[in-house]
């Protein structure tokens, strides 16, 4: 499961959920994937992500690197010259970074949990399983 994927996700289905978001990430085994940089996407999908939410995923997990806790206000102008081996060094948030973070970094294993009642839902082999019994809804 991606950590674009997870800032999606939510538990509102649940009985008695009001909020449901963002659920907690758990990763026992994650994997770095290489997707092609695609700057667009990128700039496309910034505005319809939660940014603090995809923080602190990326901070859960270890892949947080050197982002800030917040959203630059130029984030649509900072491009980096060199993609991802350059961000490391960078003080600053980058495009390619973004990218790293919502499309290379993939939970293999682990689990969401619910904020508001506890309730897990387990991630196997890069799947998250959100099915829940009746009485549950």
């Amino acid at each position: 499961m991606k950590l674009l994927t997870h800032n999606f996700l939510s538990s509102r289905f649940l009985k008695n959920v009001v909020n449901g978001y963002p659920l907690i990430l758990r990763a026992n085994q994650k994997a770095n994937k290489e997707v092609e940089f695609n700057e667009k996407f990128v700039l496309n999908m910034m505005p319809k992500v939660d940014y603090a939410s995809l923080y602190n995923a990326a901070l859960s997990i270890g892949e947080a690197g050197n982002m800030p806790a917040t959203l630059p206000e130029d984030w649509e102008t900072n491009v980096p010259v060199l993609m991802e081996f350059i961000s490391l060094f960078m003080s600053y948030i980058s495009h390619s970074q973004l990218h790293r973070v919502m499309l290379c970094v993939e939970i293999v294993d682990g689990e969401l949990e619910c904020p508001d009642t506890g309730r897990k839902f387990p991630i196997k082999d890069g799947i998250p399983n959100l099915l829940v019994n009746e009485n549950e809804v």
